[in-house]
């Protein structure tokens, strides 16, 4: 395990970073800049496949993730959210999988190098993200046909090895899997992880972080937050946390459930607030600072950050709104029966 990360977190608030989607907006890019010289005369339209930048505009994402460094982040996040085998289908690259993760590594890894030679004894860590997939082995997309799956278990459980061992062999200090809406999708990319610790012979710490997607609490495949929690508490992860969807705001609840429940330390990284008609995010770097560092005052963090909407602009606010607000107090596990279908159901002894 990476001791240098698990001490950080015993000692401070973990910053993480924010969107890179975002900020890869305001570059303006083109097609031509997704494509490069090497996919000039691939069939499918590239222009949005963000991923894809860390082989064709490395220079770009690099930049991305030393901003964030500078603006104070700990952790930054490999520009990974797509890159598997499954999501890359829909651009006909899924045969670049692999290698995009080892280019994004090599991308975060080269910022985390500059930020740490700029400041002496300063640690900057990389997080291998590994986002939803674009299929869901909970629901069907026909509503004609509820027992249809796009996917199979087997499918998702490979998409996700290959995408660990890469990021391992690419050398990430952390694995994230984020941006949880279908908890069978997130048991396979555990279980590939694992795996994956299994054939390289080493581990690195797991974060798991889930996404509530509206006012009901719950998720899009429909577990309430405490169902999810024992869904994945087997997994023993490092950290466990919300992000996307919400603004701090909306988010407010749940987070303050999940510090309650958690046996492990707690992350948050909500949008800039909620979209507004154009898409965009409304909510100021100051306004998401004031929210979070409530969260923190709370005791209910130990890692935060940003997603949608947010720039180093606002990392940098949360990061100086938190500094020297102590960490959440991580408390023992409890030994308990915890079954979870799309609610939790605990069952406690009692001695007579």
């Amino acid at each position: 395990m990476n001791s240098s990360l698990e001490q950080l977190i015993e000692q401070r608030i973990v910053i993480i970073d924010g969107a890179m989607g975002s900020l890869i907006q305001s570059y303006r890019l083109e097609e031509r800049d997704f494509r490069g010289e090497r996919l000039a005369a691939h069939p499918q339209d590239l222009k949005g496949n963000n991923d894809l930048l860390c082989l064709t505009r490395p220079d770009i994402v690099e930049e991305i993730h030393w901003r964030y460094y500078q603006a104070g982040a700990d952790i930054v996040e490999t520009n990974t959210f797509s890159s598997t085998s499954i999501a890359q289908a829909d651009y006909g690259l899924s045969h670049l999988a692999r290698e995009l993760n080892l280019a994004a590594v090599a991308c975060a890894k080269g910022a985390a190098r500059a930020a740490e030679a700029k400041t002496p004894g300063r640690r900057c860590f990389v997080a291998g993200a590994m986002g939803p997939l674009n299929r869901t082995l909970s629901m069907s997309p026909d509503v004609n046909r509820p027992d249809y799956r796009a996917v199979t278990w087997e499918q998702v459980n490979e998409a996700y090895r290959e995408q660990a061992l890469a990021l391992l062999e690419g050398g990430v200090d952390t694995l994230l899997v984020e941006t949880i809406f279908d908890t069978l999708n997130a048991k396979a990319a555990l279980f590939a992880i694992e795996e994956a610790f299994e054939q390289l012979g080493r581990r690195v710490p797991v974060m798991v972080s889930v996404t509530i997607t509206d006012a009901s609490g719950r998720t899009l495949s429909g577990q309430t937050l405490s169902a999810f929690y024992d869904s994945i508490r087997h997994a023993k992860p490092f950290c466990v946390g919300i992000n996307c969807a919400l603004g701090g705001k909306e988010m407010r609840p749940y987070m303050q459930e999940l510090a309650r429940i958690a046996e492990c330390p707690v992350s948050c990284y909500p949008n800039a607030g909620l979209p507004n008609a154009f898409g965009g995010y409304d909510e100021t770097p100051d306004d998401m600072a004031r929210i979070l560092v409530d969260f923190a005052k709370n005791g209910w963090l130990n890692v935060v950050g940003g997603c949608c909407g947010s720039t180093p602009e606002h990392i940098a606010a949360i990061a100086h709104a938190v500094k020297g607000v102590p960490p959440r107090s991580v408390f023992a596990p409890r030994h308990t029966l915890r079954l979870s279908g799309l609610e939790s159901l605990h069952v406690e002894t009692r001695a007579s």
